[in-house]
């Protein structure tokens, strides 16, 4: 099989950390491309109509794209550990309040990066960065029990988006307010899988 990938994305991140905890790293090739919103790479448009990674391409199946299935189908592939039934709906709730996070904090750099300054609007950053607090608050206060729990989808999901704020979004100090999110990351991040998927670029 093959990644679609850039070593900055954190969905790519949310991919690599879930191959690393299940075994299955050394079946994946990483391809890694440069790829934004307004010029998507080639490999990236052939992989998936919405020029987005992660993309995982299979040679038994159609290419798998967005993070949550391709996760989804890595899990089932080692045994389905990080999407365990008796949670379920709990893990993919707690994921895709991670990947909303996730979407805000992108949107956030790509106004940064694909806008000229003059035309960037203040008022949509700071709407977007209020996103990012509610979801903040949300896993300080209401899901902290679960992400001391056994591993699965949504503490890796969890752990990577607040990887990528620390990456992209330091100056907005997530952690304020938020102590037992910030000692759980400080632990989480530890992790070997975390350790080797740091975001660079």
């Amino acid at each position: 099989m093959q990644l679609i990938s850039s070593p900055a994305s954190p969905f790519v991140r949310k991919v690599r950390v879930v191959l690393i905890e299940t075994g299955q790293e050394d079946d994946v090739e990483q391809i890694v491309v440069a790829t934004t919103p307004i010029a998507p790479a080639a490999e990236v448009t052939a992989a998936n109509p919405l020029s987005k990674i992660p993309a995982l391409i299979r040679p038994d199946g159609p290419t798998l794209y967005d993070s949550r299935v391709v996760t989804r189908y890595l899990d089932a592939r080692a045994g389905g550990a990080l999407y365990p039934d008796a949670r379920i709906w709990e893990v993919l709730t707690l994921e895709a309040t991670a990947d909303a996070l996730l979407d805000a904090a992108v949107l956030m750099v790509y106004e940064g990066r694909c806008r000229p300054e003059d035309k960037q609007d203040k008022g949509w950053l700071d709407a977007q960065w209020s996103k990012i607090e509610g979801a903040l608050d949300a896993l300080n206060e209401r899901w902290m029990s679960h992400l001391a729990g056994p591993l699965d989808m949504g503490q890796i999901a969890v752990g990577c988006a607040l990887g990528y704020l620390d990456f992209r979004h330091p100056d907005r100090e997530w952690r304020k307010g938020r102590d037992e999110l910030d000692d759980w990351f400080a632990v989480f991040c530890q992790r070997d899988s975390m350790q080797a998927t740091k975001p660079v670029g």
